[in-house]
Parts: C-alpha cells; sequence; structure tokens
C-alpha cells in the first residue's frame, strides 16, 4: 500500500544523470496523496530544468540557500518545518560527502541539518565510487545518525559498467518513504479516538462552545491508523474530511458524545480522549430563540458527564489517554488531572502560547504518566499526532499483556 495522504515531502535533486527519474517520483508521490515541495542543488539543475519539477509537483523549486525573498521569513527553516520527510533521490557521493560532516553550504544540505523529519537518501553513482572506501565510511556514518539509506540498486549503469550505484525506481521509493509512516506498531490493536469541541444549545440558534478544530485528535485518529491500528473516530463539529482508513461517528452535545463512546468501549484496547468536551451545559435549552430585550440573561448550567473518568473507571478499561489543555502549570495540571481521572497517560498543552493549541496547525506537548514524562516539542500537529502514537505504542506495550482473544488488560 502506498499512501500518503496528507504527508509532505520535501524532495532533494542532486547533480546526477539519474536525476530524470525524480521527475517521475514527484509524479508518483503526488499519485499517493503527497504534497511535494523540490530543493535542487545548482548541479541537479544541469540535468534536469527546475521549471518541469515545478510543473509536476505544482509549486515553485527551490534552488538557493541566500534567496533574498524567501529568507527574509527563514524559508530554509519553514520548509524543514514543514516537511514530514526530506528524501534525497538522487544523492550523489558528493552529497553524502558533505551531509556525513555536517556542511550546511546549501539549501539542500542546511534543511537536512535543520529539520526534525525522517531523511532519507537514494544514493546514485559509478559503482566504483560506490564502493570506493570514503564512500562506505559517510554511509556507515550517516545510517549510525538515523539516516535512511534506500539502495542503491544494481545493474547496467550510465558509463556502461554494471554494479551496484543506480537510483532505486521511483516506485520502490514510494514504498519506502510510505513505509517510515506505517510503523505497525498498533497492528491488530483497536483504538477509538474522541475529537473535536462539543455544542451545547442555549436555544434552537445559540450555543455554549470552544475553539477547538479537532485537527489534533484527527492527526491522532489517522497516526494510529497508519500503525496499524483498526481506528473508529468519535467527533464533534468540524470543518474536516474523515482521516483515510477511520470509521468516523459523529456527534454534537456531550451527552452524546458519551453516549456514542460507552456503545463503542468495550470492543477497544486503546481510549484516547482528544476532543475537548464541555464540562457544562444548558440545564434547560429554550425551545424558541431567545429574543434581545436589553436586559441581563442569567444562565444555569450543569455538569455535563466526564467522559475520560467513566471510561477509565471502567471494570475492564482499555488504555486510556487524555488530553488537557491549560493556561498555566501545565506539567502539575496534568499529574493531578492524571490522578484524578485514572488514566495511564495524559496529553497536556499550553493553549495560552500564541501559534499553538486552539485552531493552529502546530502544537506542543507535556506527556506524563505514572513514573515518568516527555516533552514532545513543538511540531506540525501531524507530526506530533505520529510522535505521541509511538509513545502511546510503547506504553501500552510495557503495560498490557495480549490474551488469546485479542483483548487487553491491565
Amino acid at each position: 500500500m502506498t499512501d500518503l495522504s496528507s504527508k509532505r515531502v520535501v524532495l532533494g535533486v542532486t547533480g546526477g544523470i539519474a536525476a530524470y527519474k525524480s521527475a517521475d517520483l514527484v509524479r508518483r508521490l503526488r499519485e499517493a496523496g503527497a504534497d511535494v515541495r523540490v530543493v535542487m542543488t545548482r548541479s541537479a539543475t544541469e540535468f534536469v530544468t527546475p521549471l518541469t519539477f515545478q510543473a509536476l509537483s505544482n509549486h515553485p523549486v527551490a534552488t538557493t540557500l541566500l534567496d533574498a525573498d524567501a529568507e527574509q521569513a527563514m524559508g530554509h527553516i519553514a520548509l524543514a518545518r514543514w516537511a514530514d520527510v526530506v528524501l534525497v533521490a538522487p544523492a550523489s557521493a558528493n552529497f553524502l560527502s558533505r551531509l556525513a560532516r555536517g556542511a550546511a553550504d546549501d539549501l539542500l544540505s542546511t534543511l537536512c541539518l535543520a529539520t526534525g523529519a525522517p531523511v532519507a537518501v537514494a544514493p546514485a553513482m559509478n559503482r566504483q565510487m560506490w564502493d570506493n572506501r570514503a564512500t562506505v565510511d559517510n554511509v556507515t556514518l550517516l545510517r549510525s545518525r538515523g539516516i535512511y539509506i534506500y539502495g542503491p540498486a544494481e545493474g547496467m549503469q550510465a558509463c556502461g559498467e554494471t554494479g551496484p550505484g543506480r537510483m532505486l525506481e521511483p516506485a520502490d521509493l514510494v514504498r519506502r518513504v510510505t513505509g517510515l509512516f506505517a510503523t505497525g506498531r498498533l497492528a491488530g490493536r483497536r483504538v477509538l479516538v474522541t475529537a473535536g469541541p462539543t455544542l451545547e444549545d442555549i436555544d434552537p440558534v445559540r450555543f455554549i462552545g470552544n475553539r477547538s478544530s479537532g485537527k489534533m485528535g484527527y492527526a491522532v485518529a489517522l497516526a494510529a491508523a497508519e500503525a496499524g491500528a483498526n481506528v473508529v473516530l468519535i467527533s464533534g463539529p468540524v470543518a474536516l474530511p474523515a482521516p483515510p482508513r477511520t470509521r468516523r461517528i459523529d456527534v454534537r452535545t456531550a451527552q452524546q458524545m458519551h453516549d456514542a463512546v460507552m456503545a463503542q468501549i468495550g470492543a477497544q484496547d486503546i481510549f484516547i480522549g482528544a476532543a475537548a468536551v464541555a464540562d457544562y451545559r444548558v440545564a434547560q435549552a429554550a425551545e424558541q430563540k431567545i429574543k434581545k430585550d436589553g436586559q441581563a440573561l442569567q444562565l444555569t448550567l450543569t455538569p455535563t458527564p466526564d467522559i475520560l473518568a467513566a471510561v477509565a473507571a471502567l471494570p475492564d478499561a482499555p488504555f486510556c489517554v487524555g488530553f488537557a489543555a491549560e493556561t498555566e502549570a501545565v506539567a502539575q495540571n496534568a499529574r493531578t488531572k492524571l490522578a484524578a481521572k485514572g488514566l495511564d497517560m495524559i496529553a497536556a498543552n499550553n493553549v495560552a502560547v500564541d501559534g499553538i493549541g486552539f485552531d493552529a496547525d502546530e502544537n506542543a506537548l507535556t506527556v506524563c504518566w505514572r513514573g515518568g514524562a516527555r516533552e514532545l516539542p513543538r511540531a506540525p500537529k501531524d507530526r506530533l499526532a505520529r510522535e505521541l502514537i509511538s509513545l502511546i505504542a510503547e506504553r501500552y506495550h510495557e503495560t498490557h499483556t495480549t490474551e488469546d482473544t485479542g483483548r487487553t488488560h491491565r
């Protein structure tokens, strides 16, 4: 399966005859659902023009580190943060050498140093260059640093020789990039995720709500599906499409979300409560629109069901992960909620920080569990979701054992 839906791929192209294959690679990445931005080295432009990649990717091609317009907004850093993966294909012997020594003397090498996303290279060079001890040492060092090395393949080369050094075919590279996200960490597990806000009616035209866009919860649901889980997503009202490979159940109010969760929870291994559920609802919503009469209006509010606590209190509860939107003392408040609700794990974020949290594309999380904690620094929500799911899988497998039925127990 080569599903790269919603993934952001930076494709680096270095100088070499295999650069012609990269045009097909862009096309195949986009067919798999990826959004692709191309970065070319100066020597790469001698083999294929930037205009070719611009037409195929539908984005301008970046070639220069010190581009006055782009760098005014720190363009190379923005691109490094944007990427879910950086794939350099072809990766020449010269580029591998520069990457191994940490060079940052052009846009592509600087981007590879500046990104927190996985970096993969697809070497392409003459067989003697590939077998040279310097290249062997560089590749060994890059592997030790966590760089993914894809290939090379063996076969006839442009120089007329035969042996290792051919760039892998585009279809193979797309499959390998897909594998970076399809981790299998939760293969066969059943995961229930809640996401988005709940809306509590005041009258037929007004409601109490919050600023949740659902982006974090939807990213978590997608990351769980990519990890191999069977995912049910229970969502409040949002303007987002259902993530691929998930089953979405739409609700509006906290009570409806509670009822939907309880109807599904018995079959689940992991529950992730990412929804921003309203804590209160209007005790008695008006049947007709309340007319404005210039007078103060008093509303009586009553608590809504505590979904997290209810799930955690079940006799055979799944592994429970809560979310906490805080404005101060984030770690302290998160640990208090972890203990009070009897959760296995909690992910807290500071919604008072500009640019993260509610209705934003980025977030940062403080993840706590009994006896441990980890900071997940600011990143795009989809990347952060994959880090969170990896941590949830790690803790889940440490604290649960699988029975013959496939149902897990504490």
